[in-house]
């Protein structure tokens, strides 16, 4: 056998087999996190974050969870058209379980990643942040995974 990786009688090169190790690894620190923080929560409000979904995603991939869930209030449009959400959550980190975002934060929300289906019972707007990191450290700029407007609709 050579250099090259034997995988169901395909040959890879091992930049390939690199490359699908690391994306997969990624993917992996971004999955939905329910670590306890919806037991204190309104059923509606709860069902609402549970049932919300990636709206670039086939098949559907969750939005997460408040774990993931930051009130982003604060939005402008850049030079380029691009929404531009700032942090506003000033709630406690500990009991929504989710890493800390500083206030005054700010992401550019790509086009794909704006939900409008499932109206928004909180009265924010809300961005949805993935934990993704390499090696176990952050990664800064987290990815966004989602973002709703304020209002019901």
């Amino acid at each position: 056998m050579n250099w090259r990786n034997l995988v169901g009688g395909w040959r890879l090169p091992p930049k390939l087999c690199f490359i699908v190790i690391f994306v997969g690894g990624c993917l992996a620190d971004s999955d939905a996190r329910d670590l306890g923080q919806w037991k204190s929560n309104d059923p509606r409000l709860s069902q609402w974050f549970r049932g919300l979904m990636q709206p670039d995603t086939i098949p559907p991939v969750s939005c997460c969870g408040e774990a993931d869930a930051y009130w982003a209030d604060q939005i402008r449009v850049g030079p380029n058209g691009e929404i531009i959400a700032t942090i506003t959550d000033d709630r406690d980190d500990g009991p929504l379980k989710r890493m800390h975002e500083d206030i005054g934060s700010k992401y550019i929300v790509p086009p794909n990643k704006i939900t409008k289906k499932g109206g928004n019972p909180t009265g924010h707007a809300i961005i949805f942040l993935g934990t993704s990191s390499i090696f176990g450290l952050r990664s800064d700029p987290r990815p966004v995974l989602c973002y709703v407007m304020s209002g019901e609709v």
